[in-house]
């Protein structure tokens, strides 16, 4: 299998190469009906990626399109869908709840720069040399953190006050308000996650996320069931996209959130392009890894100036759009316009989805974002399970780039074989 260095060096975007060789309407067909089926999967994700990062559900929707579009505009992988991720929502609602909105926002707009100029100096092809061991590592310390954050809606304790953002002190703290649990949201959340689960298994192809989703919501609006929905906490969603704006930052905020800007970059180059390295095994072709990273970042301008969230390459939604049968970049383009159009035709409908099915989504995103046989795998060799331990403990108990170095530093200094390559896991 090609590794990418051959063509890591090429700025040409995978879509001008595939239109150059040449576009019929078989292909538009195809790429139309993929883009639909990851848009199915985009919806519900999107929207529950932003509330579990603490900002209103549009935002995540915002991203999805703007940046998106971008990606597959711009990128260098044929079939790479780009969007809010999960592994960004520790990062996000720690950066959000430290500096607000106009912070978060600022932070994503860095990190585009950072993106940009990361693929400029050609660092795209660098990543590959990130320890599977660390990724597997800081990638269920995320899970366990997205885990514990979804706690509070699935039990239905609304607004906690003065919840802890630190993992043991937010346990704590739900510990002591379980007693005002609403049976009903608790109920809805793993009504959702078994539905997902039980349909991811017998049925593969089916939007398992969307139909639990619906279905849920059906059951709340229908019966009248006493759970909080995202239009009783956020208000209406808006209809359409709003104007691109850009504010004149402060040089004290500037500086402020260059560490969480930091941090967007390092994770969403790693999530990217490992997205794309596993669209390559999976079709036999081969990404240009540095387009990708300057896509990414242009990607993130976009998303910013739009008021979205960090965009990233995601591995199941680009998983999804090559087993749908995606030909070209067109497919990320349309799914971008199929999401575009429910938010201008549909968002109403939107604020009627009881929270608790949102965290029951997350609560199946990060089960599937641990790579439970790679996990088993590793912690039979005592080098390995230090590593992978070590990792996981400093990205829950400090944060994610300090589990990062924590683990690179750890599997050079031990230096365990066969550990340079990573199997990237679900967004």
């Amino acid at each position: 299998m090609p590794n990418g260095e051959s063509s890591s060096r090429l700025y040409r975007p995978k879509l001008i190469s595939a239109l150059a060789e040449g576009y019929d309407w078989r292909q538009f067909r195809a790429d139309a009906a993929s883009g639909l089926t990851v848009a199915i999967l985009a919806l519900p994700l999107s929207m529950a990626i932003a509330v579990a990062s603490g900002v209103s559900p549009e935002r995540g929707l915002y991203s999805a399109i703007i940046g998106g579009f971008i990606v597959s505009a711009m990128g260098g992988s044929r079939f790479q869908i780009g969007g809010p991720a999960g592994a960004f929502i520790v990062l996000v609602s720690i950066t959000g709840a430290r500096f607000g909105l106009e912070g978060l926002i600022l932070a994503v707009l860095l990190s585009g720069v950072m993106l940009c100029l990361a693929g400029a100096l050609r660092i795209g092809s660098l990543v590959r040399h990130v320890p599977h061991v660390v990724t597997v590592g800081f990638t269920a310390g995320i899970a366990a953190i997205i885990l514990v954050s979804q706690i509070s809606d699935l039990l239905g304790l609304e607004h906690l006050a003065n919840e802890p953002a630190e993992l043991v002190p937010k346990l704590v703290g739900l510990a002591s308000h379980i007693r005002d649990a609403n049976l009903i949201a608790l109920l809805i959340g793993a009504g959702v996650i078994a539905t997902v689960m039980v349909l991811k298994r017998l049925y593969p192809a089916a939007p398992g996320m969307l139909f639990a989703i619906v279905a849920a919501t059906l059951a709340i609006q229908g019966l009248h069931l006493p759970a909080e929905t995202v239009m009783a906490r956020f208000g209406e969603l808006p209809h359409g996209l709003p104007a691109p704006r850009l504010d004149l930052p402060s040089l004290d905020l500037l500086v402020a959130v260059l560490p969480s800007a930091l941090a967007f970059t390092v994770l969403g180059a790693i999530e990217s392009l490992l997205s794309a390295k596993v669209a390559d095994r999976m079709t036999g072709r081969v990404h240009r890894s540095n387009m990708e990273l300057v896509a990414q970042g242009v990607a993130n301008l976009g998303a910013g100036l739009f008021g979205g969230l960090p965009v990233t390459g995601t591995i199941a939604r680009t998983a999804a759009n090559i087993r749908a049968g995606a030909r070209t970049p067109v497919s990320g383009i349309l799914h971008s316009a199929y999401l575009l159009l429910f938010l201008v035709a549909a968002a109403p409908l939107a604020g009627l989805i009881p929270l608790a099915a949102l965290a029951g989504v997350l609560v199946v995103v990060a089960i599937n974002m641990v790579e439970w046989s790679d996990l088993r795998t590793l912690l039979r060799n005592w080098r390995a399970a230090f590593v992978l331990l070590a990792t996981f403990g400093f990205t829950i108990r400090v944060d994610l780039m300090a589990g990062i170095v924590a683990g690179c530093l750890l599997s050079f200094l031990l230096a365990p074989r066969g550990l340079g390559s990573r199997s990237p896991s679900p967004d």
